[in-house]
């Protein structure tokens, strides 16, 4: 075998390659990536990229996907979460009572 053909198949045999043989071998590899493989590109043995597939595209979102899932309270429970909340409000301690203020005299 050439010394080419020797550094071809490493490339195609490993899921890591050099800067020179990513730039030398791009077709090969991204053909590689569309088949699903991660490639890794180093440069002086250091790990400085990664080729990986893109993400296929998500479809398009189906209305009334939340259908029968769950329930919205209805206007009664509403009213009485809305008072309970006020009244949480109101009994806080982060609303001091008039007594409590300070008036800064």
């Amino acid at each position: 075998m050439e010394p080419d053909r020797e550094r071809v198949v490493a490339a195609e045999d490993l899921s890591k390659v050099n800067m020179h043989e990513a730039k030398t071998h791009l077709s090969r590899l991204v053909e590689r990536v569309e088949g699903g493989e991660e490639i890794v590109i180093s440069r002086a043995g250091k790990a400085v990229a990664k080729l990986v597939p893109v993400p296929a595209k998500p479809g398009r979102r189906k209305l009334g996907g939340w259908a029968g899932k769950f329930e919205l309270p209805s206007d009664e429970e509403w009213e009485r979460m809305d008072r309970e909340v006020e009244q949480l409000f109101e009994e806080s301690e982060i609303f001091p009572r008039e007594d409590e203020l300070w008036r800064g005299d």
